[in-house]
């Protein structure tokens, strides 16, 4: 019964974090081609979009939480029940954990990126006024 439960969590975070890349992926590819030459955003794309797979499945599938059903939290007792209920909780669970994670780390990616737009204007502004009349 463990073992479905992390299967299904696992299926759950894949699903979630493919949703998460696919609602994304214009934005992100948009930002990195104004940021970066052609090659470097494809390539910052992808390695983005995996590290959403990756931040995304290792936030919603909680290993320390499913263990509870495994072993005992005070010795001489019967490990928690997975009931229906149970299972329920751990998929919303797993959904929220997914989310949260994905959110965090792609605040901090569109942070930086916020950053180097920045800096990429101010550089064209300069270059404007340089060449300018």
């Amino acid at each position: 019964m463990v073992l479905s439960l992390l299967l299904v969590t696992f299926l759950v975070a894949v699903l979630v974090s493919f949703g998460v890349a696919a609602l994304f992926r214009n934005s992100l590819r948009t930002i990195l081609n104004r940021i970066l030459s052609a090659d470097l955003a494809g390539a910052w794309n992808r390695y983005i979009t995996f590290a959403i797979y990756v931040v995304g499945v290792s936030g919603g599938v909680r290993i320390w939480e499913i263990e509870k059903y495994i072993t005992p939290r005070v010795e001489n007792e019967a490990p928690i029940v997975l009931t229906s209920d149970r299972w329920l909780l751990e998929i919303y669970r797993t959904v929220i954990a997914t989310l949260q994670s994905t959110a965090w780390m792609l605040l901090v990616v569109f942070a930086v990126a916020l950053i180097a737009v920045v800096i990429v204007r101010g550089q064209e502004m300069r270059h404007g006024k340089e060449s300018g009349p």
